[in-house]
């Protein structure tokens, strides 16, 4: 079948039986995302500063970060596999429920005295090989149950709700570890995914058809899909500049409190000012990329965001003055879901479906590993270059690599090809 042959590109046919209740379908996904992940927020700050404050060791810190970080990354291969192979809504309620039985038998344990640091560690891997599991399904699923047309809406929203996520969360962690302790976030967690794994089951999300040469092993589907990942020419250039994009954000994404407190002074209100305005920024921002929805070509879209995240990147490090500098780190983060949610649908539309889910999966380890490779080259260079002229240079980069990718042929094509508004 052509893309022009697509029943949902012609406006005048009726849409298919999997579309026709998508908002209901849109809502229920929603809102079951959004209390699975402030759940897991606030578990994994409690996690993070229960760690901290009782070692302030560095190396603890770094051992739960690994634990945190590593898993997921390893499984995120496989777990394109299974979403490919599997029901995606189950994969997403069983992770859920993993991850939430996990946090329930560490709860249980520290009740009972056993509170030691090893325990903590091992519930963080096992929570993070269930993101893992997770995330290729949930983004490879939103096509499943809202129309072409409407995906940069709705992944817009669902960028909203984890940018409104991580700027509630902490302040919610913060409270109930001093005034309740660090097994009270983890009960918190086990009763949001418990109603987010309620709410999901609500919602009929048929599995993906396989086509017959795809009938193999895992480990067949997992090379299929990087042979299709490596052949695809859209595919492979997007992964690159996307890992690109995604090394080149680290200073502004990871660096920027050190900036603060180096230039403009220690005080904890410049650090909370520092995180809420970013965070503050990406709600804005995808609070309008969703009621927007981005130009007819998403490759404009990407590329606009881009550039200008990249602009304001560049302008924070010019930024000799903490007010001028809190409205740049506030734009910074509202053009970023303007660059997220574009390259989202920009795969979602060009990917074929039975194959998302590897793909989502070759997107997360990317994601998942060009922050901490960034930091181990930016976080030293940090103390022998200023922040500031490292967000210049890579904000200067950002702002070319955008520019550079309208030169290309294959991601030209893909954002032509988009179904009408």
């Amino acid at each position: 079948m052509k893309k022009e042959d697509h029943p949902l590109t012609d406006i005048s046919q009726p849409l298919p039986a999997e579309y026709v209740h998508w908002r209901q379908k849109a809502g229920w996904f929603l809102s079951s995302q959004a209390v699975s992940l402030f759940g897991s927020s606030i578990t994994q700050f409690a996690i993070v500063w229960y760690v901290t404050l009782s070692t302030s060791s560095g190396v603890m810190i770094m051992l739960s970060s690994l634990c945190s970080f590593l898993p997921q990354i390893l499984i995120s291969l496989f777990a394109g596999v299974w979403a490919d192979r599997h029901n995606r809504k189950y994969l997403v309620m069983i992770s859920d429920g993993a991850i939430a039985l996990s946090t329930l038998i560490l709860a249980v344990i520290f009740l009972c005295g056993y509170q030691e640091l090893w325990l903590l560690f091992l519930v963080a891997a096992v929570r993070s090989a269930g993101t893992g599991v997770q995330t290729p399904a949930v983004t490879a699923m939103i096509p499943q149950i809202v129309p072409q047309e409407k995906l940069m809406r709705i992944n817009g929203l669902n960028s909203t709700i984890q940018s409104l996520t991580m700027l509630v969360s902490p302040a919610v962690s913060g409270a109930v570890l001093s005034m309740a302790g660090l097994e009270a976030a983890f009960f918190i967690d086990v009763v949001t995914a418990a109603i987010a794994i309620v709410i999901m089951s609500r919602l009929k999300v048929a599995k993906v058809k396989r086509e017959k040469e795809e009938t193999r092993g895992a480990f067949s589907d997992l090379k299929f899909g990087l042979r299709y990942a490596w052949n695809h020419r859209f595919l492979r250039v997007f992964l690159f500049f996307y890992a690109g994009l995604m090394f080149l954000v680290t200073p502004a994404a990871l660096l920027t409190p050190l900036l603060t407190t180096r230039t403009f002074g220690e005080e904890v209100w410049m650090l909370t000012a520092n995180e809420m305005l970013w965070s503050f920024g990406t709600v804005i921002g995808g609070l309008i990329i969703a009621a927007w929805g981005g130009f007819r070509n998403r490759l404009n879209t990407l590329v606009m965001g881009t550039v200008v995240f990249g602009i304001f990147t560049m302008l924070l490090g010019f930024a000799g003055v903490f007010v001028v500098y809190l409205c740049f780190l506030f734009l910074t983060g509202l053009s970023m879901p303007f660059v997220g949610s574009p390259g989202m649908v920009l795969l979602q539309e060009t990917v074929e479906p039975q194959m998302q889910g590897r793909v989502f999966g070759l997107v997360q380890i990317v994601s998942s590993s060009a922050l901490p490779l960034g930091m181990a080259i930016f976080g030293p260079l940090a103390d022998v270059v200023s922040v500031e002229w490292l967000l210049v240079i890579t904000g200067i980069l950002m702002a070319l690599l955008g520019v550079s990718m309208l030169l290309c042929p294959s991601l030209r094509e893909a954002g032509r090809h988009r179904t009408p508004a």
